[in-house]
């Protein structure tokens, strides 16, 4: 009976100490305020990177590929760091390590990178020697979460070091009409993902010197950046393959923060070229201030943000939840979260597995 008691209370402590854990801290600061550090300088140099893909596939060995790529974007690099400003944060986009890849799980795992590992410890060097936090996406996989395909975002510190690991939030779904993306986001893994690294992680955000940073590759999603803009990013960096002008302009200015997207370059004689290229940063009201004006050359842009007047007085934006939240409250997702928290060897192996497997989830189909 005693040994019962102690359990009991053991169980109870523990379920005590983790809720209080998410609770204690909020998520998003009440009187519109939000966690800061302290700022190095009153300006910042923020440098975007664009260039073209080159899959893992296409060499002889990953290994290869991987030498390749990491030589490029370590000379470009280079050039962003000696030419005009230093730069205080340089951002690649999604793929400049991995490119992309095509085929079932099983194949494409061939050609993901695990993080911390040789790339980012060269990354970190560099960005180390450049004085600078170095911002890139990179298929991943992670022995904490095997037979995922991870689409991970990674901010390295000036010293050299990751800073912060930004997963993506969650995938475009009923984008193509015969398959689904397969790779796992936070959404996909949502209780185990909050188990292991906490609510807060959910929605990362990046204290620095420099600012309040938080990278994403998600599109079209206003709610991912409104949630962002609740805990306090000042300067929202995205990777999203492809992007939308429109979209990366209007997140700015009614979520009232700066923004950079670093997209891929695409050759001319390529269908989706007039997709390629055209990185930019943008102000919070939604205007341009710099843009790259190829779509298929490699190129660096560079901006300075004024952050310390920014930040001056700033409160996080005014949104309208108390009036839409009843409408919010009975709307239902047609997938729900969590579903890829199954066993490793069900996990889809191909974008059509993954449509047949939404399907037989779907809240709007059954």
């Amino acid at each position: 009976m005693k040994r019962l008691l102690c359990l009991y209370l053991v169980i109870a402590s523990a379920f005590v100490e983790g809720h209080d854990n998410q609770t204690e801290r909020p998520l998003v600061q009440k009187n519109g305020s939000y966690k800061i550090i302290p700022l190095e300088k009153d300006s910042i140099v923020l440098k975007v990177i664009q260039n073209g893909v080159n899959s893992l596939q296409n060499f002889p060995t990953p290994q290869e590929g991987l030498k390749h790529n990491l030589d490029h974007m370590i000379k470009l690099a280079r050039t962003a760091c000696s030419e005009g400003k230093k730069p205080d944060i340089l951002l690649y986009h999604e793929f400049p390590l991995t490119g992309y890849s095509s085929g079932t799980r099983d194949e494409k795992l061939k050609f993901t990178v695990q993080i911390p590992g040789p790339e980012t410890r060269a990354l970190g060097k560099l960005a180390k020697e450049c004085d600078t936090y170095l911002i890139f996406g990179s298929y991943a996989l992670d022995p904490e979460w095997p037979n995922h395909i991870l689409s991970i975002n990674t901010a390295i510190g000036r010293d050299g070091q990751i800073a912060k690991l930004f997963w993506k939030s969650r995938n475009i779904k009923r984008f193509y009409k015969d398959r689904e993306i397969t790779t796992t986001t936070v959404e996909a893994v949502r209780d185990a993902y909050r188990s292991k690294y906490g609510i807060d992680e959910e929605f990362p955000i990046l204290r620095t010197e420099f600012g309040n940073i938080a990278v994403s590759t998600v599109q079209g999603d206003p709610f991912i950046f409104a949630a962002f803009a609740m805990k306090g990013v000042e300067i929202m960096l995205r990777t999203a393959t492809l992007f939308s002008e429109p979209d990366v302009l209007a997140m700015a200015w009614s979520n009232n923060f700066y923004t950079a997207m670093a997209n891929i370059t695409i050759p001319l004689d390529n269908p989706y070229n007039n997709r390629g290229g055209h990185s930019l940063i943008a102000s919070p009201d939604g205007q341009i201030m710099v843009q790259d004006p190829s779509t298929y050359e490699d190129g660096i842009i560079a901006a300075e943000i004024p952050i310390a007047s920014f930040r001056k007085n700033r409160k996080i934006p005014n949104y309208a939840l108390e009036l839409v939240q009843p409408v919010f409250e009975q709307y239902q997702q047609e997938i729900p979260i969590n579903h890829l928290s199954i066993p490793i060897d069900e996990l889809p192996q191909t974008g059509e597995e993954m449509k047949d497997l939404f399907d037989r989830l779907s809240r709007y189909l059954n």
